[in-house]
């Protein structure tokens, strides 16, 4: 290995550690105390319930894991994990959206990352056809913050119009309480296809019991207000009871079981793993982010057999050539790539090359990774002469048109107007996944320093009170912090701008675990808008 690939290796490998710290803090709220306290709860955590919950050797594959850190919400500064657990595993060998309330981060109640999160999990269920799966303990919305979770679209309400538009569609959504459910929290439980309540530990009510005495003066036990023996004998608003978690467990897994199995709407050939370790990412990519990469070193790493059929590879030397376009298949799924290649910047006739591939695939009806690594659109008087708003625009029409499945990698600079022609969050992937090493913003924290310092300037001068070298120098500085800060993978994370931080070594079976889910449903034809050839 030479030096420069041991340098980029143990920078990457000390990033992902701290990674790792982020996510242990995340998994861990309360440290073993609140274990301690779950336990005396008669309760386990609910990773431990979900490994119960999924079939036995499969893996659960968990998103938006370092959600909530640094949102500095009123009274408090970090919800870990956004105060629940999301993701996908398979219960009898079908797919399944699995919610979870955290009951350790502020008694599960909702924050405004906590109803983003949820709801990111609804999405992606309602998209790929799934089924979903709530584990409930939750005290409804954090009050201190009632005006930012209660009132407005994709706040409470969305929760449970989306379970119920999601089972009109056939989508079963099954709740299993597994502590107390108040108010709002309480129609997670109501508005399931089937719920599962358990004995002296369920609890569901539009109102507990302090606030049934303030309402009514009546003086009653949670339990007899709205237990499990409540719901499941006398009321009707629950449908299983169960003596504890584990048979819990179980009756969800009985309720599932008749499910018929999911058909994949793809040719899925023999899986070959790459001839290079899927390691050598670490090598591949500089350690210094607007560093020119060559990206067909990690779809080497990523590919069934390291093969990469790409699509006029010699189209516009040096200009077309900085997006590479082409198909791979990952663990046997056929998928067309866009992949930023070089620098990354997105000229004229790249453009134009993705803008047609684009269209093939969707032709073809066949899902789309892009490997995002650009800082922009090519700017100047040469380009805007070329048409770059012209073919740029192309470029976003078709990402927004196309009808197959589309996952975003982001492994570098994802800034500007290419982060819209690359399929950014903005554009609705399927799934969207970052590294440690992207960066995603509206401009570098050194450009946007530029840009902001010489309006500085500008109002100082007209003033009369022009700035000095050191107040330069302090200005392009901060913004620096701020922009390359707000652009950092932890700061997109937190507010769940994108699915997963992933480290390298993981990136192909997360590719291949969203492909497959994305192709659960039929893909439609295509139908693209109004190009301006």
């Amino acid at each position: 290995m030479t030096d420069k690939k041991t340098k980029n290796r143990a920078h990457w490998e000390n990033e992902e550690k701290k990674l790792d710290e982020l996510v242990d803090k995340a998994m861990w709220p309360g440290g073993e105390k609140a274990v301690e306290r779950l336990a005396k709860q008669k309760k386990r955590p609910v990773r431990e319930l979900i490994s119960k919950l999924i079939d036995k050797g499969t893996r659960f594959y968990e998103l938006s894991r370092i959600a909530g850190f640094g949102m500095n919400y009123p009274e408090v500064k970090d919800v870990p994990c956004g105060g629940m657990v999301t993701g996908l595993g398979k219960i009898h060998g079908n797919w399944t959206m699995i919610m979870a309330n955290d009951s350790r981060v502020k008694a599960g109640t909702y924050f405004p990352i906590t109803l983003k999160k949820h709801m990111r999990a609804q999405a992606i269920a309602d998209r790929c056809g799934i089924n979903t799966v709530y584990i409930a303990d939750s005290g409804g919305a954090f009050l201190p913050m009632q005006a930012d979770v209660f009132p407005d679209d994709q706040q409470f309400g969305s929760m449970f119009y989306n379970m119920a538009r999601m089972s009109a569609k056939g989508l079963k959504q099954i709740t299993l309480s597994t502590g107390g459910n108040t108010a709002g929290g309480a129609y997670i439980v109501f508005m399931a296809c089937q719920s599962v309540m358990i004995d002296k530990l369920s609890y569901s009510f539009l109102g507990g019991p302090p606030l049934v005495k303030m309402a009514t003066g009546e003086v009653i036990s949670a339990e007899n207000l709205g237990g499990a023996t409540v719901h499941t004998q006398i009321s009707g608003g629950a449908d299983n009871f169960c003596k504890d978690q584990s048979e819990a467990i179980e009756k969800v897994r009985e309720i599932l079981s008749l499910e018929p199995p999911q058909k994949l709407y793809s040719h899925r050939y023999p899986e070959a793993p790459p001839r290079v370790p899927e390691e050598s990412i670490y090598d591949a990519l500089p350690a210094t982010i607007h560093r020119s990469i060559n990206v067909r070193k990690v779809l080497e790493a990523i590919a069934d057999d390291s093969a990469f059929h790409e699509y006029k590879k010699n189209y516009a030397p040096g200009r077309g050539s900085n997006i590479a376009t082409g198909k791979i298949r990952i663990k046997g799924l056929p998928v067309g790539v866009i992949a930023s290649n070089g620098v990354g910047i997105v000229f004229v006739e790249s453009a134009r090359k993705v803008t047609e591939w684009i269209v093939r695939c969707s032709q073809e009806k066949i899902p789309i990774l892009f490997i995002q690594n650009s800082p922009g659109y090519m700017v100047g008087t040469e380009s805007e002469h070329m048409g770059i708003g012209k073919y740029g625009a192309d470029m976003v029409r078709a990402v927004s048109c196309a009808q197959v499945p589309r996952i975003q990698l982001v492994i570098g600079p994802d800034n500007g107007a290419a982060n819209y022609g690359m399929c950014g969050r903005a554009y609705r992937p399927h799934f969207l996944f970052d590294t440690m090493r992207g960066r995603t913003s509206v401009m570098s924290g050194r450009s946007a320093a530029g840009v902001l310092l010489s309006i500085e300037e500008r109002k100082r001068e007209v003033k009369g009170n022009p700035m000095s070298e050191e107040e330069r120098q302090a200005f392009s500085e901060k913004m620096i912090e701020k922009y390359d800060g707000e652009a950092h993978p932890f700061y997109c994370g937190a507010r769940i701008l994108n699915d997963r931080v992933l480290k390298f070594a993981e990136i192909r079976d997360w590719l291949a675990m969203a492909f497959e889910i994305s192709l659960l449903k039929p893909i439609g034809e295509p139908a693209f808008g109004n190009f301006r050839f």
